[in-house]
């Protein structure tokens, strides 16, 4: 239940404590969820706001509908990956689509990030992932012009081997990789393309990757909707 300073909307809250009982096991993967009625008795609220709670649930992908038999908890598990690891595209699994890429002014940030000077330009290679068929996460990468142009990565296509292979044929071999990850609300663009359910929010991955000789080769920033993906580090023992 909803403690008192939940100001949420009541179908919010509904939602949100179905939600924690889902995670916590209580309403494992395949189990059928009370019924309606049976809800709007425990949950003292009306008809209308627990079908809004469910809806939300199901937008979101954590339940399904059985026509006739009623409200299941999904058997999914979310897309885990390592943080700083690269997904290859695996048929029927994961894929990735080239929406553009092109030369630009960078963000003020990209362009702190990349070391590079007021007027350098960056290449930016954007793309959207799928997972079984489902956009998952929608990425912009950014490539110092200077070292990248006339090279694949410039080039609009997809590159075999990626872009570490062709920074490493440059001279660029890929060292360390330095993540930051932070949560946010969606802006409209992230919601199209990732076709977004409402107030879900998103997992924004800031990457830096510097050569072996610790230049900064590349920034990406990489948009994941929070209900579909779970990002594992590691951290060595000493």
């Amino acid at each position: 239940m909803a403690s008192e300073g939940d100001g949420r909307p009541r179908h919010e809250q509904i939602a949100a404590d179905l939600r924690a009982r889902i995670m916590s096991g209580e309403l494992p993967a395949g189990s059928q969820l009370p019924s309606i009625p049976t809800m709007v008795t425990s949950y003292a609220a009306a008809t209308a706001t627990v079908q809004r709670a469910l809806a939300a649930l199901k937008a979101e992908g954590a339940v399904r509908s059985e026509m006739g038999r009623g409200v299941y908890v999904r058997e999914r598990q979310p897309l885990v990956m390592e943080a700083s690891a690269y997904l290859a595209p695996q048929p029927g699994k994961i894929a990735y689509r080239l929406l553009a890429v092109k030369e630009v002014d960078p963000p003020d940030e990209v362009g702190r990030l990349l070391a590079l000077g007021g007027d350098d330009k960056a290449v930016l290679r954007q793309r959207l992932m799928a997972y079984d068929g489902e956009p998952t996460e929608l990425s912009w990468s950014y490539y110092p012009a200077s070292m990248v142009r006339g090279s694949e990565i410039a080039e609009h296509h997809k590159i075999s081997g990626g872009a570490a292979r062709v920074l490493a044929d440059l001279g660029h071999p890929q060292g360390e990789v330095v993540d930051r990850v932070s949560a946010r609300m969606p802006t409209s663009e992230e919601v199209e393309a990732l076709t977004l359910p409402p107030y879900v929010p998103v997992l924004r991955q800031l990457r830096v990757i510097y050569s072996l000789t610790e230049r900064p080769v590349e920034v990406s920033i990489l948009i994941k909707g929070s209900h579909l993906n779970e990002l594992r580090y590691r951290v060595p023992g000493r």
